[in-house]
């Protein structure tokens, strides 16, 4: 019994509904983030603890690993916008798993720093390749009315992954960091392979139209206009004030971000006293309250005003660092991890979604490229802040302090970054 592509049985006549192929996207995007944060953005913490103690190595040093990651993404973010959109995300994701999965293996053979740093490298490439950039390139082509739901879908899977670090601690105890590295290597080429094969780069490669909209409806013509209306190039958007600001608060947003995932734990063993099992504990509780402020944005993020909530989240980001950083008591650590991780899990699909909102799809790889350049910034610059001045004073405290009083000025930031209006007519370059 036959269908045509848009679900019609050809013997009866009858229509039947299927599932939009960009919800597909959204879960394989997911499924791909959960490998990501679970095998390396959260795990990162702990292998900076365990190499610490094992091989010896500083604070800066091994924070120069995160920082590497993230000028990476900074130096070729440019050029991965540009293939995006010339070649599509697909021919792109696949390359990064088998990237990402190389970085491993060579990060079990490491001996000296020097090692370290290029698995690193192999590492920061293949997470770029297959990672939330042109992951939600993909995404924001097929959804318009739901942008900030597909996108919070996809990024389920990086709280997901959090959930997973009790996990990773767990084997990195009982058969070491070297063969946990091996083995998250594996992983991401079983799983990560066929979840990327599922990528497309536009609803037209599977006889789809946008938000699953049927065949033969269209948009009304006013709908048709504004969204022409949008579409800049990446030239006419770095000429906008709003690319700026985004841009800066995106950056100041992730100098939180960043120093938490890769010294948080270590501030709650040797700042605090607790054990690695117990600050482990706290961040699978940030990761758990990342995957509810998640849920909160599929839910009702587009109905609200994106730069608004963005505005309250970078508020939340000052004050759970602050509690993380003079907790005298448990209960300011659930503090931090409930604000934090809220705030994290609310806030981080909304970047993306607001870009898309505000210039449109024409060369949304090539301006989501060069805002990576300023969000870089913060990437590289929270861990290196973070880990000089502990290295410097011997406590997190005047660090964390600092960078978080940094965060909360990008509220300000948020506020000010109005949606752009196109004045002269998009022309292709």
């Amino acid at each position: 019994m036959g269908r045509d592509r848009q679900g019609v049985d050809r013997t009866k006549g009858e229509v039947t509904r299927r599932v939009f192929y960009g919800w597909r996207i959204a879960a394989a995007g997911a499924g791909l983030q959960f490998l990501y944060s679970a095998l390396l953005l959260h795990a990162f913490g702990a292998y900076v603890a365990v190499l610490s103690d094992e091989l010896g190595w500083s604070k800066t040093a091994l924070a120069g690993g995160a920082a590497i990651q993230s000028l990476e993404g900074a130096l070729i973010g440019p050029l991965l916008g540009w293939l995006i959109d010339r070649f599509g995300p697909r021919l792109m994701v696949r390359a990064g798993v088998l990237v990402l999965a190389l970085g491993f293996f060579l990060l079990a053979r490491v001996e000296t720093v020097t090692g370290f740093y290029v698995s690193m490298v192999s590492v920061a490439i293949g997470a770029s390749l297959c990672g939330y950039f042109p992951l939600s390139v993909a995404l924001v082509h097929f959804f318009r009315n739901r942008r900030a739901r597909a996108l919070s879908v996809m990024a389920l899977g990086i709280a997901a992954g959090g959930l997973a670090l009790p996990a990773i601690g767990w084997s990195m105890v009982t058969f070491g960091w070297r063969s946990t590295a091996l083995g998250s290597g594996l992983i991401a080429l079983v799983i990560g392979w066929p979840l990327a094969s599922v990528v497309r780069g536009s609803p037209a490669e599977v006889g789809e139209q946008v938000d699953g909209v049927p065949a033969g409806e269209q948009r009304s013509e006013a709908a048709e206009s504004e969204a022409l209306r949008r579409e800049f190039t990446a030239p006419q958007a770095l000429r906008t004030q709003a690319f700026w600001l985004l841009g800066v608060a995106h950056a100041l947003a992730l100098l939180v971000v960043t120093a938490v995932n890769v010294h948080a734990i270590s501030h709650m063993k040797e700042g605090l006293g607790y054990s690695l099992a117990q600050a482990s504990f706290v961040i699978t509780l940030m990761t758990a309250a990342q995957a509810g402020g998640i849920l909160l944005g599929a839910l009702l993020g587009d109905q609200w005003e994106k730069r608004h909530v963005a505005a309250a989240c970078m508020v939340g980001h000052m004050v759970g660092l602050l509690m993380l950083t003079f907790a005298f008591h448990p209960a300011m650590l659930v503090g931090f991890a409930l604000v934090h991780g809220v705030a994290w899990g609310l806030r981080g699909p909304f970047m993306q979604a607001l870009r898309a909102d505000y210039f449109g799809l024409k060369s949304i790889g090539m301006i989501l490229g060069l805002s990576a350049v300023l969000i870089a910034v913060g990437q590289v610059a929270g861990p290196l802040v973070a880990g000089v001045m502990a290295d410097l004073t011997g406590s997190y405290r005047s660090g964390f302090v600092l960078l978080a009083l940094l965060a909360g000025s990008g509220s300000v930031m948020f506020m000010l970054a109005k949606k752009p209006v196109l004045a002269e007519p998009a022309t292709k370059i």
